[in-house]
């Protein structure tokens, strides 16, 4: 018989965390998250998320204790006051392939959510769209990048057996380093040195003052996303903490920011891609030893990702974004880069869909975001 358990003890949160190290045990192109950013993320003292959200974990046991699924049910008061829209959202879902488990893992979430006085849910979102989220549905043949989901086939068919429908696909583009246009870089330059002209700036930030640098790259990510569906505004102490994160799995030629006479108006990230790392970190401990395989780690991937693009709305038609792919471009030639994956890619981002079809990038794998109205 399989009963629901509420996670309330350290006993509790350790087994919701080691869950999927046995569950994709036999899956090689699992790439295991790290305990620790697990422990981080969902520490609701410790996250700032919780600063203004809620969240109740949820295991799927059998009768001999042995765990079968999870399953988080959120709420997010800065969705609510962004949208105003009154919906949860479920996240952190693995579960074996059995309708049941999966029925009653979303039982209990649908539950607490409801006591919550929520209109509906989406997800997954690990726990908002500023973290991992999605269910890969298209491209399983190839293992994710960083801070991208990969999960087993089936979750499709779970998740709508609960009642859910698509809500919205996110795309994940491929880039091949050697592909790109080379009519891209005469363009680039050739816009650079217009923007230049015009007092529009382009450079590396500087992850040597990253808490000067944190707040202009704060305001262009809450301006640039604030309409795109799902975005929720990130507060001070979380991009703080989101930019120190970045200090530490990057390199500034993989950052860089523009500025208008000295307004921030636009900014790219990539990160290596250090999932070709830990891909072979099948429990997710990074202690005693694993630590090491991470030192120098630009040495050791030839793979990046494109993390974020933004442009607030009254520089979108300027070229920066054109300029900002070739610097990347020329960054990770120097590093010895061959291939990238820009994302992920909202459906309906239509000018970002155009521009990286425009460079030759490949659309591999689409993930799914799935709603349910009570």
């Amino acid at each position: 018989m399989v009963q629901i358990k509420k996670v309330k003890s350290k006993k509790d949160l350790k087994a919701f965390i080691n869950f999927p190290y046995t569950h994709y045990a036999n899956e090689p192109l699992y790439a295991p998250d790290l305990k620790l950013i697990q422990k981080e993320t969902l520490d609701r003292k410790k996250n700032p998320f919780f600063n203004h959200a809620e969240a109740e974990y949820f295991m799927a046991i059998d009768d001999k204790g042995k765990v079968l699924g999870r399953i988080a049910a959120i709420t997010n008061e800065n969705y609510v006051k962004h949208w105003n829209e009154n919906y949860g959202f479920f996240g952190f879902y693995e579960c074996v392939n059995d309708k049941n488990v999966s029925d009653l893992l979303f039982k209990a979430a649908f539950d607490w959510l409801k006591e919550k006085g929520v209109d509906g849910v989406y997800g997954p979102m690990n726990p908002s769209t500023n973290d991992t989220c999605g269910t890969l549905v298209e491209g399983f043949d190839t293992p994710p990048y960083i801070m991208m989901v990969h999960n087993m086939p089936y979750y499709d068919d779970l998740i709508k057996n609960s009642g859910f429908k698509k809500r919205m696909d996110l795309f994940s583009y491929r880039i091949k380093i050697n592909k790109f246009p080379k009519r891209y870089i005469q363009l680039a330059n050739n816009i650079e040195e217009r923007l230049k002209k015009e007092g529009i700036i382009i450079r590396e930030v500087n992850f040597k003052k990253i808490k000067e640098e944190a707040p202009k790259l704060q305001y262009i990510y809450n301006k640039a996303w604030e309409k795109n569906w799902g975005f929720i505004p990130m507060d001070d102490e979380e991009f703080q903490a989101l930019a120190q994160e970045l200090k530490f799995v990057t390199i500034p030629e993989y950052v860089y920011i523009a500025e208008d006479n000295g307004k921030p108006v636009a900014f790219i990230a990539i990160l290596p891609d250090l999932n070709e790392i830990t891909i072979n970190f099948r429990k997710g401990n990074l202690l005693p030893f694993n630590f090491i395989k991470l030192l120098n780690f630009k040495k050791k991937v030839n793979k990046a990702r494109v993390l974020t693009l933004g442009l607030i709305d009254s520089h979108r038609l300027k070229g920066i974004d054109t300029v900002m792919y070739a610097k990347l471009y020329h960054s990770a030639s120097k590093y010895g880069v061959t291939e990238a994956e820009a994302s992920w890619i909202l459906e309906d981002n239509v000018m970002m869909n155009r521009i990286l079809k425009n460079i030759d990038a490949d659309p591999y794998k689409r993930y799914r975001i799935y709603q349910k109205d009570f």
